[in-house]
């Protein structure tokens, strides 16, 4: 069956999909003080740090309406597959479902299966990527939605920060029990658990705390040779690849996809981050 993958602007698409229509991003919007940054396709990201790191004040971001949703989901494919990131950390699943709420009542009845990633960023990736490979397996639409499920419940998120501001001064981190001070060299290894951030461990400096990371991903990993590795990074390729190096020392994976981050993951991560789902 046609299908189409809607999925929120924290999601990074791999260049393939790009200009299919088959995969539509719905932008957030970006607030650096009073100016409002649309996180699509003319988001500049080399911009919109130094934006940040000039501003006193803490960027902050707007989910999509449910509105702009419903028009996504305005597609001939017989079947659309919504991901957004994490319900504890934006309303974009909320504004999804309300979305989806809006098409049934305005055009009838259609597949449209909505997905809380519990995750954000390449752990979104990961679930359209899924629905793309079950969908040109031809497995039916119930089905599809039961094993994203499943999937995303398996599904491990990791990620280590140079800058943890934003999350902090934005109340992302509601379920850290003890945070180190930022001014510190000590940095956290941070996961996620039920979409909710957790603190896994830490470290001194940088290169240590991706070392740890890649040890608690490669501990974690149940069935690697199954999944894809998947890494994002803001502006740091470099520290995304020695990571990648790092894990697949340690372990065996299907495959492998490094991206940039786009403009909200841009703006959580900080310049210097780096998140990984398995």
């Amino acid at each position: 069956m046609s299908y189409k993958i809607v999925a929120d602007s924290c999601c990074e698409f791999p260049d393939a999909w790009k200009g299919d229509s088959r995969y539509q991003n719905v932008p957030l919007e970006l607030m650096v003080e009073d100016e409002v940054i649309v996180d699509d396709e003319t988001f500049d990201q080399a911009q919109f740090l130094k934006k940040v790191a000039a501003s006193p004040k803490c960027p902050k971001s707007a989910c999509p309406s449910p509105e702009k949703y419903m028009e996504s989901y305005q597609t001939q494919a017989e079947n659309v597959f919504v991901f957004t990131l994490s319900g504890k950390l934006s309303g974009s699943f909320n504004s999804a479902e309300l979305g989806k709420k809006l098409y049934h009542e305005k055009f009838g009845s259609k597949n449209i299966f909505v997905c809380d990633s519990e995750s954000a960023s390449c752990g979104e990736t990961q679930l359209a990527m899924k629905a793309v490979e079950w969908s040109e397996a031809g497995l039916p639409f119930e089905e599809i939605c039961k094993k994203l499920t499943e999937y995303r419940d398996n599904m491990n998120t990791y990620f280590v920060l140079d800058n943890l501001e934003t999350l902090r001064k934005n109340g992302r981190l509601s379920g850290v029990k003890a945070m180190v001070a930022s001014t510190l060299s000590i940095k956290p290894v941070m996961g996620a658990d039920k979409g909710e951030i957790i603190q896994l461990g830490q470290a001194i400096g940088i290169k240590k705390a991706l070392a740890k990371m890649a040890e608690v991903v490669a501990k974690e990993a149940v069935r690697p040779e199954e999944k894809a590795l998947m890494i994002t990074h803001c502006n740091c390729r470099e520290r995304a690849e020695g990571l990648k190096e790092m894990v697949l020392a340690k372990i065996k994976v299907k495959d492998v996809l490094v991206m940039d981050t786009r403009g909200v993951s841009s703006m959580y991560a900080n310049d210097g981050g780096v998140i990984v789902t398995l």
